[in-house]
Formats: C-alpha cells, sequence, structure tokens
C-alpha cells in the first residue's frame, strides 16, 4: 500500500485553520494598536506645536509691549533726526519755527481830548479836499462850486480864491520844493497853479475820467493821481509827460499816498484793496485783501514807517515796507470813514458821512474819543458829513471840511487831565483779526 508524505499540518486541517486565523487577528489587532499611537502622537504633537506657538507669539507681544533700551534710544535718535532735518528745510525755505506768543495788548497813550475850535464859511457846496502848506501859515480847501480858496491858519480870513475847474474840486496838495499848488476834480482835469501869479501853468492831460486824488513826492519831481478810471498816473511836473501808467485796480481809486522809501507809492480803491507799488518797475509789489468793503482813506503816518487804512468795516494799521498787517484799531459804528489824519503824537482821526468823529491812539488802536460834528445853524441833519481831514503842520490843529459847507478847527483841550479823563481800555481779541 502506498503512503504520501502530506505537508505538516496537513495532518489536521481544521487546527491549521485555526492557528492561521488567529495570527490573522494578531496582525491586524497589531496594526490597528501602531495606527490608533500614531494618531495620539500626532495630536500630542499638534497640541505641542500650539503651545510652542502661543509661547512664542506671548514672547513676541511681551517684547512689543516692552521695548528694550536700545529700541527706545534709537527711535529717540530717528524722531530728533527728523526734527532737524524739518528745520533744516524750514531755514533753507526762509522760515523759522517759532513758538506763537500769546496776545498781550499794548497798554495806550493817554490823549487829551479834543474840542472844536472855530467854524469858517464861506464856500457854497460841500468842502472836499484840504491842504495844508509846509511852513504852516496857509492852506486851501477845495469844494463842490468848483472853486479853491485860501484860508489863513491862524485868524481862518479868506485870503484868495482861485476859479478854474469846472466840476468840484476832489484833490489838492502844496509842494514843499516849489511855489506851486495842484489839483484835480471831477471835470478829469489837474492843474499846476503858479502861487506867485495865481494863474494855472501847468495842465496834465490823460485821465479818462473824474480824478478823485492826487500826491506829490517828497523828494522827486513827481504827481501822482488816481480816480474813476482806476488806474494811477505818474507825471513829472516840469515836463508834463506821463511817466508810468500803474494799472491793477479793478475800481475807482479813493486815495494815494506817497513817500520817501518803498514802497514809494500806496493807494486804497473801492474793490477793498490796498496797493504797494514799486515806483522804479512801474508795477504792484503787494496788494492787500484784508478789507472787506470799499477802501476810501490812507494815511501815513509822519514819524513812523507805517501806514492805515480805513473802510466800513474796520480801520487797519500796516507796517512798511512789506505791508504786514499790525492790528484793528477799536470797531466803529458800521459808518463810512470817508477821511483819515495822522500826527506826530500818534494822534489818529477818523471823519465819517454820518458825521462821527473818532480819534484813537496809534500805538495800541484804542478809541480815546467818540463825539460829532455839529452842523452850521440853518443845516439839515444829513449835512453832517465829513469828507476830508488834514492836521497842520505842528499836529496841534486839526482841519476838517464838511457836508454844511464849512471848515472846522479843531484843537486838543488845554484843560483836561489824566485824572478828568482817565483811559477806559478794555481791549478784545477782534484786534487781532485780519
Amino acid at each position: 500500500m502506498f503512503t504520501r508524505d502530506l505537508p505538516r499540518g496537513a495532518e489536521n486541517p481544521g487546527a491549521q485553520a485555526t492557528s492561521s486565523s488567529t495570527s490573522t487577528q494578531l496582525i491586524l489587532a497589531g496594526a490597528s494598536t501602531t495606527q490608533h499611537i500614531t494618531r495620539v502622537d500626532e495630536e500630542v504633537q499638534k497640541v505641542l506645536d500650539g503651545l510652542s506657538g502661543k509661547q512664542s507669539k506671548t514672547r513676541a507681544a511681551k517684547k512689543e509691549k516692552q521695548p528694550t533700551r536700545d529700541l527706545v534710544l534709537a527711535a529717540a535718535d530717528k524722531a530728533n533726526r527728523q526734527a532737524g532735518d524739518a528745520q533744516t528745510a524750514a531755514a533753507a525755505a526762509g522760515q523759522q519755527l517759532v513758538r506763537k506768543r500769546n496776545y498781550e495788548p499794548v497798554k495806550p497813550e493817554w490823549h487829551a481830548p479834543w474840542r472844536m475850535m472855530r467854524v469858517i464859511s464861506g464856500h457854497i457846496g460841500w468842502v472836499r479836499s484840504l491842504a495844508v502848506e509846509p511852513g504852516n501859515k496857509w492852506f486851501a480847501s477845495g469844494s463842490v462850486d468848483r472853486t479853491i480858496k485860501i484860508w489863513d491858519l491862524a485868524s481862518g480870513t479868506l485870503k484868495l480864491t482861485l476859479t478854474g475847474h469846472i466840476s468840484p474840486v476832489r484833490g489838492l496838495a502844496v509842494s514843499a520844493r516849489h511855489p506851486y499848488l495842484f489839483s484835480c476834480g471831477e471835470d478829469k482835469q489837474v492843474k499846476c497853479w503858479d502861487l506867485e501869479t495865481n494863474k494855472v501853468v501847468r495842465h496834465y492831460h490823460g485821465h479818462l475820467s473824474g480824478v478823485y486824488t492826487l500826491a506829490l513826492h517828497p523828494v522827486l519831481d513827481l504827481l501822482v493821481t488816481g480816480g474813476r478810471d482806476s488806474v494811477l498816473r505818474v507825471w513829472d511836473i516840469r515836463t508834463k509827460q506821463q511817466v508810468h501808467v500803474l494799472s491793477g485796480h479793478k475800481s475807482t481809486i479813493s486815495s494815494v499816498q506817497c513817500q520817501e522809501a518803498d514802497p514809494q507809492v500806496i493807494s486804497g480803491s473801492m474793490d477793498s484793496t490796498v496797493r504797494l507799488w514799486d515806483l522804479a518797475a512801474g508795477k504792484s509789489m503787494t496788494t492787500l485783501t484784508h478789507h472787506k468793503k470799499s477802501m476810501r482813506a490812507l494815511a501815513l503816518h509822519p514819524t513812523q514807517f507805517g501806514f492805515a487804512s480805513a473802510s466800513s468795516d474796520n480801520i487797519k494799521q500796516w507796517r512798511c515796507p512789506k505791508g504786514e498787517f499790525v492790528q484793528n484799531f477799536d470797531e466803529g459804528d458800521g459808518s463810512i470813514v470817508n477821511s483819515l489824519a495822522v500826527n506826530s503824537d500818534g494822534v489818529v482821526f477818523s471823519g465819517a458821512d454820518n458825521g462821527s468823529m473818532r480819534f484813537y491812539d496809534w500805538k495800541s488802536g484804542h478809541c480815546f474819543q467818540k463825539t460829532e460834528t455839529i452842523v452850521q445853524p440853518g443845516s439839515l441833519d444829513s449835512e453832517a458829513g465829513i469828507f476830508c481831514s488834514t492836521f497842520d503842520q505842528t499836529g496841534f490843529r486839526l482841519i476838517t471840511g464838511e457836508a454844511d459847507k464849512t471848515i472846522k478847527i479843531w484843537k486838543e483841550d488845554d484843560e483836561a487831565t489824566e485824572d478828568s479823563h482817565p483811559i477806559d481800555f478794555r481791549p478784545s481779541l477782534s484786534r487781532r483779526r485780519h
């Protein structure tokens, strides 16, 4: 009988199947355990990574919140460098960083109040222009009645009447270097009168409309005129030639002033601007646009290098040569200021179309006297207007030309003292407003 060797385990196939299944289960169980451990390790690693990230962020935040001394010094160094660069740039641009001071009002000087001294009547029309001769012996007045009258300053008596204009005489000037009187009017004419023969010796033709103002140059033989054609014309007195036409204003030129140093010509216009002119170049140097309403009057200070301008909104003080704004004078009553005058004692006078008169201290802008003119008996209340004014050469007499056809002379009250008329000074911030 033949026998065949069976492989090991073949004798008991049931036992072999059991053992193989058991080993398979053990292998599967081992694999699942390994996977579980791997997952646990991964989760633990994530947790650890998260913790380490939080710790690193916390450390960075702490570093940000608590900068080191080196960082602080570096930042301060950088800020100082930037400030130095800014100051250098400002200095290169011609500017300077200056701390703004608190506003401290200037205390006004005491001035005696002014009172009426004399009333001169003789014109039969409004008195529109005045001029005092350099010797302080007489003064001239121009009127709507088309005449120019010469008056003795001490007594107020009439010395001479000049006729020749065919319209109101709006401007007068007496030369300090020649025996000449210059006049202009609404008839477009500018005349030169020889005071030795009392006749017209020159005419200056060129204006296209009425001439409202004129001024003589104090050193050069030049005459500057302005009016409704909105230009200033500069004339050579001797040759009658037109040297310059200074154009730039947009409306009627109401006032012009001349001085020795630049700006040698200053003009004010109804377009509410003041212009400073370069006489050599014949061009405008600066335009001051601070006024909001028509500008009717200008006045130069006799000794200080500055001027004042008047409009119905307020009176402003300026410093030459650049036209820097200094201050506003105390606010008025809103009336239209027709005339300004300044004397060497620092008294500024303003006369308005409703007859109100105000006296200011030049240094502080304080109004130390408010009054109204007195109309001539028989006149209407509406004729209480002041059209022109000027101080005499000493500054002790004020002359006003008015709508009641009279000329009034005012002087300081000799009996007034600081006790009888104390200063009532109440400054306001509007004084510094442009």
